[in-house]
C-alpha cells in the first residue's frame, strides 16, 4: 500500500513506519503528563487528584510508562540496519554517516531539552546509538544474548533494591517547595521557562545513564531483528505473532498492574521501588505484545486502513515528536496558556489524544505534498553532509530511515 499521495517506495518498510507512528501515541501520553503536572514530573502522587484523575494516571502508568520508549529504541536499532544498507548501496561510509546523524540527534536533543521538554530522548539516542556502530557486525543471536544480559541484570538489580526498601515503612516527604518553584517558573515568562529547563539539564544527563540499559538492550534487539528482516513482508508468520502477543500479555499485564499499584496506589510508598523493578523487568513483554498486535492488524483485512492511519505519522516521527513537545509546552507554560499544574490527569490525557489525532491528520496531509518533514529534512542534511535537495521531491529516490 502506498503512502497517501506518494508513489511506491520499495526502500521503506510500512511495518516500521506504522509501529513508529503508533509508538508516538504512547510517548505523547507519558510525556504530556510530565509536561503538564509538577507532581508527575517529580514522581509523586498528586494529593489533590480526583478519582477520575487517579484512574487516568494509573492507566497511563500501567499501560504506557516504560513501554513505548523501548519500542522506539527497538525501531532505532532496526532502522540502523536499513541505513547501513542504504549507505553501502550509495557507496558512502556507514561510520561517517551515522556519526553525523548522531551529532545531529544530540544537537536537536539539546535544543529540545533547553527550549521545550527536559525529558528528551534524542540525546540518549545520539550518544548510546554509537554502540550500534561498534556492534554492527555481530551475529543476531549474539545481539539477542547481549540484550538479555544487559536488561536482565539491570532489572534484577532494581528488583533486589526494591525488595530491600519494602522493609522501610517511611513515606518520602513531598517537596512542596520544589513543586511551587517549578509552577512559578513555568507559568512565569519565556525566560523563566528556559532557565528552569537549564537548571534541570544535569538531571537530563543523569537520565541518559539511567535509561541506558533499557535503550541499549532494545537497540541490540532491533539490530538482530533488522539483520533477520523480521519487519519485512513475510518476515514473521501470524502464528508466531499470536504466540508472542499472548505470552507478552500474560507476563506484561500483571507486571504493569503491580507497577502502577506501587507507583500510584493502592500500595504504600515503600513498594514503589520494587514496583519499578518489576515493571522494568516485565515492560518488554507488554511492548512486544503491543508490537505483535499491530503487526497482526497490518496483516489483516483492515491492514490498509491501519497503514493509512499510522504510516504517515511514523514517516514524520522526528517532526511529530518535537511537535508534541511544542504544542503541549505552549499549553503548559508561559509560551502560551500557562496551564502547568492547573489541569487534572484526565484532562491532560484528553489533550494528548487530541494532539495525536491532529498529528495523524496533519502527517497525512503533509505527505501528499512533501517527502520529508522539517526535522527529518534537517537531520538528513546533517547526515549526508550536504543539502539533500528540496523536500518537495515526490519522485526522488529515498534511502531507508
Amino acid at each position: 500500500m502506498n503512502d497517501p499521495g506518494q508513489p511506491a517506495d520499495r526502500r521503506r518498510l510500512p511495518a516500521v513506519d506504522a509501529l513508529r507512528g503508533f509508538a508516538l501515541l504512547g510517548i505523547l501520553v507519558v510525556n504530556s503528563a510530565q509536561m503538564m503536572s509538577p507532581w508527575e514530573a517529580e514522581g509523586f502522587r498528586d494529593p489533590g487528584a480526583t478519582s477520575v484523575d487517579h484512574v487516568a494516571v494509573w492507566l497511563v502508568t500501567a499501560l504506557a510508562s516504560s513501554k513505548f520508549y523501548l519500542l522506539f529504541s527497538f525501531l532505532f536499532g532496526y532502522s540502523f540496519t536499513l541505513q547501513a544498507v542504504s549507505a553501502e548501496r550509495d557507496g558512502g561510509s556507514v561510520t561517517a554517516r551515522f556519526l553525523r546523524r548522531s551529532l545531529g540527534l544530540v544537537l536537536l536533543g539539546l535544543a529540545h531539552a533547553v527550549l521545550l521538554y527536559t525529558g528528551d530522548i534524542l540525546m540518549t539516542y545520539g550518544l548510546l546509538g554509537l554502540a550500534l556502530l561498534w556492534a554492527r557486525r555481530i551475529a543476531p543471536a549474539t545481539a539477542v544474548k547481549a540484550a538479555a544480559w544487559i536488561y536482565g541484570v539491570f532489572g534484577a538489580v532494581l528488583v533486589a533494591l526494591g525488595a530491600l526498601t519494602t522493609a522501610v515503612d517511611e513515606e518520602e516527604p513531598v517537596p512542596h517547595g520544589t513543586i511551587a518553584d517549578a509552577v512559578a517558573a513555568y507559568r512565569g515568562t519565556a525566560g523563566t521557562v528556559v532557565r528552569e529547563n537549564l537548571d534541570r539539564l544535569p538531571l537530563t544527563l543523569v537520565a541518559v545513564l539511567l535509561m541506558a540499559p533499557g535503550v541499549l538492550a532494545a537497540f541490540f534487539l532491533g539490530l538482530a531483528a533488522g539483520k533477520r528482516g523480521l519487519l519485512a513482508p513475510g518476515g514473521v508468520g501470524r502464528a508466531r505473532l499470536r504466540r508472542t502477543a499472548v505470552a507478552g500479555l500474560a507476563v506484561g499485564i500483571p507486571g504493569a498492574v503491580f507497577f502502577a499499584s506501587a507507583a500510584q496506589g493502592p500500595l504504600e510508598d515503600r513498594w514503589h521501588l520494587l514496583g519499578v523493578g518489576v515493571g522494568t523487568l516485565t515492560a518488554p513483554a507488554l511492548t512486544a505484545a503491543y508490537a505483535c498486535l499491530l503487526l497482526l492488524l497490518l496483516d489483516s483485512p483492515r491492514g490498509d486502513r491501519v497503514r493509512r492511519l499510522f504510516v504517515p505519522a511514523g514517516r514524520l516521527a522526528l517532526t511529530n515528536y518535537l511537535g508534541q513537545s511544542l504544542i503541549v509546552m505552549c499549553a503548559a507554560t508561559a509560551y502560551g496558556l500557562s496551564l502547568y499544574g492547573r489541569l487534572g490527569a484526565a484532562a491532560v490525557l484528553l489533550l494528548a489524544l487530541a494532539v495525536y489525532a491532529l498529528q495523524l491528520a496533519l502527517s497525512t496531509a503533509w505527505l501528499r505534498r512533501f517527502r520529508h518533514g522539517p526535522a527529518e529534512w534537517l537531520l538528513r542534511a546533517i547526515t549526508l553532509a550536504r543539502r539533500p535537495g528540496r523536500i518537495r521531491a515526490p519522485h526522488a529516490p529515498e534511502p531507508a530511515s
